[in-house]
């Protein structure tokens, strides 16, 4: 087993994480957790989860003027589109993409249930634009080592813990020799 099977032991799929390696040039990726939520023949769809924007749902939407709800980047793809992912197994239309965790559904049921308070607003993440590779793009990628893959998804690092502490816990929790990608410095000459 060569290196590169070695470490890509786990596929690219719905409901995975594709985390950035330690120095990963691209600024639009660099320390990123991006959540999968489709990956086929044509390609693969994903959002960045740890990419904070300046803007605030309220801002986006104006039926939710009190939502001080943030929205993340979620990549460099159509950012003029917003997106999101959700844990509200009853909004018609949605796509479980893993064992609770939803992708999209009904915009207009999803504005409605957020200003009933119907729906807690922890339970969703919203993002303007979104990650895509055309076919055989995500893999050329995995064969150049610029990714790690995830299969083990948790809803509590996704909805719940802060950004900028996302890709080092995301890599902790891996344990093993990925625990140690998470202490490397963001420069290496600081090292």
């Amino acid at each position: 087993m060569d290196f590169f099977e070695y470490k890509n032991k786990v596929s690219p799929q719905a409901g995975r994480m594709l985390i950035s390696e330690p120095y990963l040039a691209d600024p639009n990726f660099e320390r990123t957790i991006i959540f999968i939520c489709e990956h086929n023949h044509e390609g693969t769809v994903g959002f960045v989860l740890n990419k904070p924007s300046l803007s605030r749902i309220s801002e986006l939407i104006s039926e939710l003027p009190d939502c001080d709800c943030p929205v993340g980047i979620g990549g460099p793809v159509q950012q003029d589109t917003l997106h999101y992912i959700h844990r509200c197994e009853t909004i018609a239309n949605a796509v479980e993409v893993c064992d609770g965790i939803y992708w999209g559904g009904d915009f207009e049921e999803i504005i409605e249930k957020i200003s009933a308070q119907q729906i807690d607003i922890n339970d969703i993440k919203f993002f303007l634009g979104y990650s895509g590779w055309s076919q055989g793009q995500l893999e050329d990628e995995l064969k150049q080592n610029s990714w790690i893959v995830n299969s083990n998804i948790n809803s509590e690092i996704i909805f719940q813990t802060e950004p900028d502490q996302m890709w080092k816990k995301t890599l902790r929790e891996m344990g093993g020799r990925f625990s140690m990608y998470a202490n490397y410095p963001v420069d290496p000459s600081m090292n």
